[in-house]
């Protein structure tokens, strides 16, 4: 029995020194990661340490390319599951917000909104708060405050236009 021991020990040794970085070299061409590669090779030959009692001298090759091969999937396809669940988490978990902040912020853009608002000529504001803030559009607020189509299109883009400056003035 010693002498199987020394000599499964033997067949270790040789194919470690013998194989070791044609082991290296088919895992890193598989993964493209170096340091992942060398770390998967040793893997390999500790894997190969659970089956030494089933070494010979002329199968240890193909059985460490085996052990490498299954290695090497195995890897791969944690690899692209940590992607998936990864890609996963970051589409479908809600972004941490401070809603208090957030409804402070718009509730002060509204506030300057209604300032410039009451800064505008009467009919131009007339217009623009019906189109902001009661989603009637141009045709309704023409026929509503008898004026022309054109008429009111005109003062929505004076108005909105009157607003964005303002609003990139302030921010």
């Amino acid at each position: 029995m010693e002498t199987t021991i020394n000599s499964s020990d033997n067949i270790i040794t040789r194919s470690y020194e013998e194989y070791h970085q044609v082991i290296l070299n088919y895992i890193t061409y598989r993964i493209t990661h170096r340091y992942e590669a060398e770390d998967l090779t040793q893997d390999v030959f500790v894997r190969l340490l659970d089956y030494k009692q089933m070494l010979r001298p002329d199968t240890v090759k193909y059985f460490l390319f085996t052990i490498a091969r299954n290695i090497v999937t195995d890897y791969i396809r944690r690899y692209y599951k940590k992607q998936e669940i990864d890609s996963y988490l970051y589409d479908f978990t809600a972004t941490s917000t401070n809603e208090t902040e957030e409804n402070i912020i718009v509730s002060n853009l509204m506030e300057m909104e209604q300032m410039r608002l009451e800064a505008m000529p009467e009919q131009r504001r007339l217009v623009y708060a019906l189109n902001r803030f009661e989603d009637k559009s141009s045709p309704e607020i023409a026929t509503e405050l008898n004026l022309s189509c054109r008429t009111v299109e005109n003062h929505l883009f004076l108005g909105r236009r009157d607003m964005r400056n303002f609003f990139r003035s302030c921010i």
